[in-house]
């Protein structure tokens, strides 16, 4: 006896429409406001349905990527050195400074790319290294 799914699978979303392409897309860099959720979930759900999309939260998703990579990695290495007598300190409140830095670069790096792809054109990061291709 055989038996029939109840729950179907379920057909892929359909295509986004040239202006709902260009909003997730842009969506995914405004997303970087807040590191990998965003950009993760916009690419995920929405790059089979645009091509603009696809691109544009890959690469956001590339950049969120190296920033939490680089602030989990700075936190470790600031927390370690932070053990050590006056130049661990010296050089952790260093490292606390880079990893502010990356925060203050990611907003504006963000909303420069939602910006550009929202009116029409393409972004890329600079200094991205890019994990997904």
């Amino acid at each position: 006896m055989t038996e029939s799914n109840p729950h179907p699978a379920s057909a892929p979303g359909a295509p986004l429409s040239p202006a709902e392409d260009r909003q997730w897309a842009s969506f995914a860099h405004f997303g970087n406001i807040i590191p990998l959720i965003p950009a993760l979930v916009i690419y995920l759900v929405f790059k089979d349905r645009g091509t603009l999309t696809r691109q544009e939260s890959k690469e956001a998703l590339n950049w969120t990527i190296n920033v939490v990579g680089i602030i989990i990695a700075g936190n470790i290495v600031a927390t370690i050195l932070g053990f050590i007598p006056i130049i661990g300190i010296i050089v952790g409140l260093l490292i606390g400074l880079i990893i502010w830095v990356v925060y203050v670069l990611n907003l504006v790096f963000a909303i420069m790319g939602g910006v550009k792809v929202n009116g029409g054109g393409s972004y890329r990061y600079p200094f991205n290294i890019r994990w997904i291709k």
